[in-house]
């Protein structure tokens, strides 16, 4: 008995698809049917990853009969009808949905308890009083940082193991979806007011301007982890967004190594290439904005007569701040624009 008749009665006996197959094995369908018409033969690595969906050894697989063997109950079966999430990408999305805005609401989280204690410690040496808020600072960073980067490294894994996956949500999820995500936005929004409200309220009295701070940085990282949240949640259900995002994720190295067609290659490098000179654009304006930010936070100073009692209140240096979301906003202005007239030229 053939490879290709043991891989088409299991796939047959257990409803499963080519594309279905494929999506759990990280290739294209195209190279499923090759398979089958022993065009072409899988390398070892998913020869084995189809010895585990399937339940069967590798002789078997290969060299065995396995057609007259009736499917393992507790094998992977997919239902007969629509499309299935075959390959886990909405646990794995609902996984990220949590941890992302988790990491960045810790990192918030950090910022308001080092303002609640700033000034509170005197730590060695004498007069470091802001001492204890950066090292709270830095705690809440690398706990954020806890959460942001395995689960970035979660996500680029499976990337890599699943290029493309077949849309299997219906209109009824995206409906849901885009109901949770407008309810995550307003109260996202309105906890940021209740933290704004803390402010007006407590900040007129000097003694309670901590308490203020922290109340406002809390409750804007209860609205951001709101609205970041039910964004990702909603966005989960764009499969189309998500094949399209494995171009701008993966490395050219791991989407030559990919066994997908090459049409679908030539549309990621396409797409790759583009992201490559956007990203070098917009560092050339980061680049820019540190250097006009510099600029103003040291020119007045050199500038002036006497640089020790020189106060930075009135002058540029007081805004020097400002370089950067500028830079930052331009860089979306570009990359919104970038993504018009690329589609244009496509």
């Amino acid at each position: 008995m053939s490879f290709r008749d043991n891989l088409q009665h299991l796939r047959a006996t257990r409803n499963m698809t080519q594309e279905q197959l494929a999506m759990l094995l990280g290739v294209s369908r195209q190279s499923v049917t090759k398979w089958e018409a022993e065009k072409s033969y899988p390398e070892m690595d998913k020869l084995l990853k189809m010895c585990q969906i399937f339940e069967c050894s590798l002789d078997d697989l290969v060299q065995g009969d396995l057609t007259g063997r009736s499917p393992d109950p507790a094998a992977a079966t997919v239902p007969s009808g629509p499309p299935t999430d075959v390959c886990g990408y909405d646990e794995h999305q609902r996984m990220m949905a949590w941890k992302v805005p988790t990491g960045i609401a810790a990192i918030l989280v950090g910022i308001a308890v080092g303002l609640f204690f700033e000034g509170a410690v005197d730590l060695a040496p004498a007069g470091a009083r802001d001492g204890l808020f950066v090292i709270i600072i830095l705690a809440g960073i690398l706990g954020g940082l806890a959460f942001l980067v395995p689960a970035g490294m979660e996500h680029a894994a499976f990337q890599r193991a699943h290029p493309y996956v077949e849309d299997f949500y219906t209109d009824d999820d995206r409906a849901v979806a885009r109901k949770s995500f407008s309810a995550g936005l307003i109260g996202g929004i309105a906890l940021i007011f209740v933290g704004i409200g803390f402010l007006l309220v407590l900040g007129e009295d000097r003694a309670l301007e901590n308490a203020a701070l922290f109340f406002l940085m809390f409750f804007i990282a209860l609205g951001v982890w709101n609205i970041v949240h039910y964004s990702m949640l909603f966005v989960r259900t764009n499969v189309a967004e998500y094949n399209k995002s494995v171009g701008e994720d993966l490395e050219l190295e791991e989407i030559l190594d990919m066994q997908i067609e090459e049409a679908r290659r030539e549309q990621l490098l396409r797409q790759k290439q583009k992201n490559k000179k956007l990203g070098a654009v917009c560092s050339a304006i980061m680049i820019a904005a540190t250097i006009v930010g510099l600029a103003l936070l040291f020119a007045p100073v050199l500038a002036s007569p006497n640089p020790d009692a020189f106060e930075p209140e009135g002058t540029p240096a007081m805004w020097f701040w400002l370089a950067w979301p500028a830079g930052g906003l331009i860089c979306g202005i570009v990359a919104v624009l970038w993504d018009a007239f690329g589609k244009q030229n496509d």
